[in-house]
């Protein structure tokens, strides 16, 4: 990674600067590693998706399911339009990334080509009155979600176990704000009673297979809406909200899909 980087390949005066910016670093944290002693890289390197145009229509199709699927719950419908936004805003990515593993969603990132010289140089006088460059995905939070994907991925769920575990997910009664938590708690109780009866005669020898699943769940929630925004919507959407995007599919544009 440290021969690839650009600590290594710019001019003297910056790899004593970077150099120098490091040793600072070093003492001031707790040292992860020998890989983070020797460089940042892996940290600072930004990626971008291969194939964009097919992984993006694959993951707006994911999307479009995934508010379907709150959209056609009439549990989720009965309660207070503040706690279906609120839902929605905490538990729209878990859903989403559970979505991508059921419909077995891959794509591959490459490096992000970096800016010439030249180009720095004539876009310096008008970096003041353009808006700040978005932030690209690091290749450790794409490496991240990748072993997320593919730890369920070896768990290999049926419909019945992804559809009640989605109600699991969605159903948060720890999210802050809410009205109606003793009933979102209760439908959550429910759908994580439903998984349970579900795994008993699909697999009566793997007892641990339930806390399994709600314990690889959980990692989904660790994964920013940022990197998922960035990496898959991004490049459909340019700077629009995708919350409010979301928003609009569930009450009023449900059937249309986002078009790359």
């Amino acid at each position: 990674d440290c021969e690839r980087c650009q600590c290594h390949s710019e001019d003297n005066r910056t790899a004593i600067l970077y150099t120098l910016l490091s040793q600072n670093l070093n003492h001031s944290r707790v040292s992860c590693g020998p890989a983070h002693q020797r460089c940042l890289c892996h940290q600072r390197r930004t990626v971008c998706l291969r194939t964009p145009h097919v992984t993006c229509q694959a993951a707006s199709d994911v999307l479009v399911k995934t508010v379907s699927f709150m959209k056609n719950l009439p549990s989720f419908q009965l309660l207070p339009r503040e706690d279906q936004l609120l839902l929605l805003d905490s538990c729209w990515v878990p859903l989403f990334l559970l979505g991508l593993v059921q419909e077995m969603v891959t794509f591959e990132v490459m490096e992000t080509p970096a800016p010439s010289m030249l180009k720095k140089i004539l876009l310096d006088g008008q970096s003041k009155q353009q808006e700040p460059e978005r932030m690209q995905p690091t290749l450790a939070a794409v490496q991240r979600l990748q072993c997320c994907l593919n730890t369920f991925w070896s768990l290999d769920l049926s419909p019945k176990e992804y559809a009640y575990l989605k109600g699991a997910i969605l159903f948060n009664p720890d999210v802050p704000g809410l009205r109606a938590s003793l009933y979102i708690e209760s439908l959550q109780r429910e759908a994580q009673r439903a998984l349970q009866e579900v795994l008993q005669p699909l697999h009566p020898e793997d007892q641990g297979r339930f806390a399994r699943i709600l314990l690889i769940a959980s990692t989904l929630k660790s994964i920013r809406p940022a990197l998922i925004t960035d990496l898959f919507f991004r490049p459909v959407i340019g700077n629009a909200d995708i919350v409010e995007l979301i928003t609009e599919m569930l009450y009023e544009i449900t059937s249309r899909q986002l078009a790359p």
